[in-house]
């Protein structure tokens, strides 16, 4: 017998049920690229016909969140993320947002002095070094982007004492009082070399999307220069136009 209690009210069952489902994929019960139960063990389950449970599954493929495979069962899709133009958030956040778990795999941190283009974004006085972060940035396991991020002193010595694997960079930040204020974002297309294909899981020349980010503080002075590159079918950017 079912433990899920559904209202007449509140619509028809199958559409209750699709948002059960929903839920179950969003919060991470439903894990993506692995199997949900079978048609005959969510019939036990909710306790209702098969028509209601296919009519319910049918929307969740038609919406691309679950996939039917030929001799297998129906999956659950992996979902791209979604940057937002416009909102200044960190890889974390919108992984979070999309009801995965973020975490990272440092490659190396250290400190520079012969980054010349950063050092020139920043700000940074001659012969003044700069910290230099390379992670692979990974939602629920699987590797979506290698970011490579640079910072002033100041903060670099900040930074450098913290797990870079776990750190969620702006968080840190506020800890210590430093605030982003704004940021100038360039996005452009690239192609997968074959480290960058290495370390992401996929085949050398797959498109890439590359966004380099120059972060300014309260005092309008730039404290990140990050360049990010994203695989192209895990992530997009969505872009709101009014008129």
């Amino acid at each position: 017998m079912s433990t899920n209690k559904f209202n007449a009210n509140d619509g028809a069952l199958y559409l209750q049920i699709k948002d059960v489902l929903i839920k179950r994929i969003q919060n991470g019960a439903w894990k993506p690229n692995t199997l949900i139960p079978t048609e005959q063990e969510l019939i036990k389950e909710f306790d209702v016909s098969r028509t209601t449970i296919r009519q319910a599954i049918s929307i969740l493929v038609q919406n691309g969140l679950l996939e039917k495979k030929q001799g297998r069962g129906t999956i659950v899709k992996s979902q791209r993320l979604v940057g937002n133009l416009g909102r200044l958030r960190g890889f974390a956040e919108e992984v979070v947002e999309r009801g995965q778990i973020p975490h990272s795999k440092l490659l190396r941190a250290e400190f520079k002095e012969d980054l010349y283009h950063e050092r020139d974004m920043l700000k940074v006085k001659e012969g003044e070094p700069v910290l230099l972060v390379e992670r692979i940035r990974f939602a629920d396991e699987i590797p979506i982007a290698l970011e490579r991020t640079c910072w002033p002193k100041e903060i670099g010595d900040i930074l450098i004492k913290c797990d870079l694997n776990q750190a969620r960079y702006y968080e840190v930040l506020e800890q210590y009082n430093y605030y982003l204020k704004s940021a100038n974002e360039k996005i452009t297309a690239i192609n997968a070399t074959i480290n960058e294909a290495d370390s992401l899981g996929i085949r050398p020349g797959e498109a890439l999307l590359e966004m380099t980010r120059l972060s300014l503080g309260v005092n309008d002075h730039p404290i990140e220069y990050t360049k990010t590159k994203y695989r192209s079918d895990k992530y997009h950017y969505n872009i709101e136009l009014d008129r």
